[in-house]
């Protein structure tokens, strides 16, 4: 959308007229509309309007001279605002709506500290949509079609603020007004657009238009994929997938795990469109299991991120636990850790915290069994790549921003009312944007690595050592790749406490690196030549951020490719192996071929796999695509 233009106001505006100075109400809502684009100079020359609706624009901020002094409504849901300062400039303003945006600035209201409000606001109006639409569908399922539309829409409206209730008789009245609002938001857009297969309750509230995305990446797809995926969201294959590898490897290997696709889901669509297959998908994380004296326990429980929405999912059943949206946002990361909160009674409880960060430069902290986010950090002015929490520290964060630095920070343990106070521990400033965090497997509280588009890069993280902000400490050349545009590594983790699995330095292959021999040998040089133990055979692709995973339990690693492949490799062997190591690169244990599953009688045959995770057992695989489609595998 451009610029307003006068033709578009007095199309949009009631009552109809060709003069501007006779609208009272005016609806911009859903053009993709940013602040530029509301002049100042046009909209002053709308002297008599009392009704403006600005929701689910792009908006960042309100101009501070629109001039319109007899504004009585004003409708602001789902955009970017930052702030509420431009508000004084309506001196008539009556009624106010605000849902669903940051306020990054607004963080006392009347001298108190308004983000526990902010949560409390957002999970009651999250409970009350869900219990709206459930109502909704017990209701049209009891009207007769011979009805007339007009008054079953009214009649529904009635009996949802009759029958709905939540929280506090104290709150009745706001709620019953709540309530009132989304069911009338609710049948004005004819219901829900799709029934969310397998997500019990607590339905996202509308969704505002996606930001341009700030990945430096190009739309990878190679053909636009004219598929529409069933209502009900899974995608069903026809066959098993092929599955190229032996059992058993020719050099000693150990035997090919047996992989079989066991779900197939679209849970982050856009708007809740069935007919989306365009978000990109781009990181997943097991859930640890944390119960003691179980250390052999595993979880079967992953989180998924991509547009605007966050989903947990169990792997067994395919069913989405819980899911967190927040409109604008493009999320690009996820991090498990579990918090020991003592309760006002006096109890201990452990809490699974999932972080979520992306586009928006914030950190969401999702209390998800409880099903709503109980803390927000402003974390970068710019937008987050990645996060991962400390193995042994657990408030412990680290973000890395596309600002070109990485923040360590402590998020303290909540109080009674889910209030998080977190401070800034470290920052590391780094000369590329970093894409990978992985704190070093045999002193994790020591050292950092990270994949940058610059190369690779370790930073000293010890909290006993000034200063607070420090520069890379050494950065990792590796023979092959050493060109600035090969330079980029996009994959990064440790197989075990010392070989690292790195990708990016060089096309269609996976490095296998030692880093205690590689460490050893540093002095005080500022570069090290990393000593490669071996390279694994990968995708010939050019396309980058096809992020690699391990399993160090199980000495796998994991790779997605260009046309939805995942590699496997089991590197137990060469782990083991003495030297000297094979000089080719090693081929796959297997490759699960893309399982082309159907979507309205249509075979989806191309995508990309952005990411795979397994669990620690390696019994599900998780893989990401660039075309809004969740991946499970189990292994047999």
């Amino acid at each position: 959308m451009g610029p307003l233009s006068a033709r578009l106001l007095m199309q949009r505006g009631r009552p109809k007229s060709d003069r501007l100075g006779k609208i009272r109400s005016l609806d911009l809502s859903g053009l993709k509309l940013l602040s530029e684009h509301l002049d100042p100079k046009l909209l002053s020359r709308l002297t008599q309007l009392q009704e403006l609706d600005l929701s689910n624009n792009q908006l960042e901020t309100l101009p501070a001279n629109l001039g319109l002094s007899h504004l009585r409504i004003l409708r602001c849901a789902n955009n970017q605002l930052g702030d509420v300062t431009a508000l004084c400039q309506f001196p008539q303003l009556e009624e106010l709506s605000l849902e669903g945006n940051p306020f990054l600035t607004l963080r006392k209201v009347n001298g108190k500290d308004a983000s526990s409000t902010s949560s409390q606001v957002e999970n009651l109006n999250r409970e009350l949509t869900s219990r709206v639409t459930a109502h909704w569908e017990k209701f049209k399922a009891a009207v007769s079609p011979e009805e007339e539309a007009e008054k079953a829409q009214a009649d529904f409206v009635k009996s949802a603020v009759r029958d709905v209730r939540y929280g506090p008789e104290s709150l009745s009245e706001f709620t019953q007004w709540r309530v009132r609002m989304i069911s009338e938001e609710l049948v004005a857009s004819g219901g829900p657009q799709v029934h969310e297969a397998d997500v019990p309750e607590r339905p996202p509230k509308a969704a505002a238009a996606q930001e341009p995305r700030a990945r430096p990446v190009a739309k990878k797809r190679p053909d636009d994929i004219s598929l529409n995926l069933s209502p009900n969201k899974r995608v069903c294959t026809s066959s098993l997938a092929h599955v190229e590898g032996s059992p058993q490897d020719s050099d000693g290997g150990q035997p090919a795990p047996d992989l079989e696709p066991l779900h197939f889901l679209q849970c982050h669509s856009k708007n809740n469109s069935p007919r989306d297959l365009d978000t990109q998908l781009w990181a997943c994380a097991f859930e640890p299991a944390w119960e003691e004296g179980h250390a052999g326990a595993t979880s079967q429980t992953v989180a998924t991120c991509g547009g605007e929405a966050v989903c947990v999912i169990d792997c067994q059943t395919g069913i989405v636990l819980h899911k967190y949206k927040a409109p604008g946002e493009e999320f690009f990361s996820v991090a498990w850790t579990a918090l020991t909160v003592v309760t006002q009674a006096g109890h201990k409880k452990r809490w699974s915290v999932l972080a979520a960060a992306g586009l928006r430069g914030l950190v969401r902290l999702l209390h998800v069994r409880a099903g709503f986010c109980c803390g927000v950090i402003r974390a970068h002015k710019k937008a987050i790549a990645t996060l991962c929490f400390s193995p042994t520290h657990e408030t412990h964060l680290f973000t890395a921003s596309y600002d070109k630095r990485i923040i360590l920070w402590d998020l303290g343990v909540p109080n009674h009312d889910y209030d998080f106070q977190a401070s800034q521990l470290l920052t590391l400033d780094t000369t590329s944007i970093p894409l990978r965090l992985c704190p070093v497997a045999s002193c994790p509280d020591a050292y950092l690595l990270a994949g940058c588009e610059g190369g690779c890069c370790c930073w000293d993280v010890r909290l006993d050592q000034p200063p607070r902000r420090r520069p890379c400490e050494v950065e990792f050349v590796f023979s092959e790749g050493s060109e600035a545009a090969t330079r980029r590594v996009d994959g990064l983790a440790f197989v075990n406490e010392d070989v690292v699995a790195s990708k990016g330095n060089g096309l269609g292959t996976i490095c296998l690196w030692s880093w205690s021999q590689t460490w050893g040998a540093r002095g005080k040089r500022p570069t090290l030549a990393v000593v490669v133990l071996a390279r694994l055979q990968w995708s010939p692709t050019r396309l980058a951020y096809f992020s690699l995973s391990t399993c160090p339990g199980e000495g796998i690693v994991l790779c997605g490719d260009e046309e939805g492949n995942v590699w496997v490799y089991d590197v137990r062997h060469l782990l083991t192996q003495q030297p000297p190591l094979p000089a080719a690169p090693q081929a796959p244990t297997q490759i699960l071929k893309w399982p082309q599953p159907w979507a309205l009688g249509q075979m989806v045959t191309k995508t990309m796999v952005n990411t795979v995770v397994a669990n620690p057992t390696f019994t599900y695989l998780t893989a990401l695509t660039d075309s809004n489609i969740v991946a499970i595998w189990k292994r047999q």
